[in-house]
This record gives structure tokens, sequence and C-alpha cells, in this order.
């Protein structure tokens, strides 16, 4: 199954990122069917292929035209392979897509909050979970400790220049108000410099156009309520 996921998903950027058997400290909802959830598998992209994908592929001229490109790849995918497609932005309720990510392939919370990725660093993104009524063969975890456990400078801690990033949040009001000032430009257009200061996974980092695109859609989000 991993196998024809990832041959479906050819030339869009979208791979397997892992996946696990579920318990019921998960929170996986049952199949629209009522049958138990037996697998899941988590689907997402890194580093710039998504994005090359997208701007081919979609027409750039619908509302949210990332999330209906996406919407369109997975929901075709899930359709083929007879799995039930759960996204990580619909809801209410919303998926614990994080805590699933970290239950399907070794990633960390980084300082800043964002899952860390011990070849990828900063830069990916779990884009949907497909879950199956029967219980698949995964591939084996690898044991990679967290990236953020052996860094002694920690720039991503000292570089914002919002300070957004509290000890037990993320100050999105205060990120908001510095790019939309004259003096964030930098971090609107070229993306997050607490991110960008990763040492982890530069060769995944997004090109400009990609990175100014999910700032302006991270200051549209909490603008509108959604990431109150």
């Amino acid at each position: 199954m991993i196998k024809e996921l990832n041959d479906r998903l050819d030339k869009t950027g979208l791979f397997v990122r892992g996946g696990f058997y579920p318990s019921v400290a998960d929170e996986v909802p049952r199949l629209p069917n009522g049958k138990k959830a037996e697998t899941v598998i988590l689907i997402g992209n890194a580093g710039v292929e998504l994005w090359r994908s997208f701007q081919e592929q979609a027409v750039l001229s619908r509302k949210q035209p990332l999330d209906t490109w996406l919407r369109s790849v997975i929901e075709g995918l899930s359709e083929c392979v007879g799995a039930h497609m759960l996204l990580p932005n619909e809801g209410p309720p919303f998926i614990p897509i994080q805590k699933w990510a970290m239950r399907a392939e070794p990633v960390y919370r980084s300082p800043i909050g964002i899952l860390i990725h011990p070849e990828y660093g900063l830069w990916h993104v779990y884009r949907a979970a497909l879950i199956f009524s029967t219980r698949l063969a995964l591939p084996i975890r690898s044991h990679n400790t967290s990236p953020c456990a052996t860094c002694r400078t920690r720039p991503c801690l000292s570089v914002c220049p919002a300070d957004a990033f509290l000890p037990d949040r993320f100050d999105a009001s205060s990120c908001v108000s510095h790019v939309e000032s004259n003096a964030g430009q930098n971090c609107l257009n070229k993306g997050c410099l607490a991110r960008r200061a990763c040492p982890v996974g530069k060769e995944y980092r997004y090109e400009v156009a990609q990175q100014a695109f999910h700032t302006h859609a991270m200051v549209r989000a909490v603008k509108s309520g959604f990431g109150d």
C-alpha cells in the first residue's frame, strides 16, 4: 500500500509521511460506515516539490487555490485505495495532526513549536490522514533523536523581531502586527525569520515565492480569527 500511494502521488510533491496503528488515546474517529480505524497513514510534503507541482497544475484564480488543489489530489487518492480522508484544516472538530505525526515518524516539538524532522528540519507539512479499516504493513520507524537536543545556540529563539515565540504559546497577533509593518517586510515576503534561522534541513528550504504565499495565508487566517 505504501508503494501504491507513493506511485499515485508521483509528480505532486506529496508522499507518505509514515503511519501508525491507532489506540483509544489517539482519538482517531470511526470510519463513516461505523467500522473501527485499524491503520492511519499520513500524507505530506517537504521542500519545494509540492509548490512547483501546484504552480504547474492548479488553477491559481480559485479562492484558496492550494487547499482546493490538495483536496482534489488527496480525495482522488483516497477513493482509489478505499481509504477515508481527513484534512487537518477542516473542522471543527480538528484532528490532532501533530500528535498523530509524532506517532507516525520521528518528528519532535521544536523550541518554536513547529515539529522538526531530523532530515527536513522545519520545511515540511502534514496535509492529510488516510484512515483504513484493515491493518496494513507499515515501514519500520527509525529512532532518530531530535536535532534540537544537540543545538547549542538555538537561533530560532533569538531572531524573531516580534518576540512572538513565548514559553507557553505563539503570539500570533504580535507576529501579524510586525509582518504588516514597514519593518516586517522581510518576514512577510521571505518567510519567518525564526524558521529560516534553523540550521537543520536547509536544502529543503522553501522558495521565496512559496514562503511569501504561506506567510500571507497565515496573516489572513489570524486576522479572520482562525489563528485565535
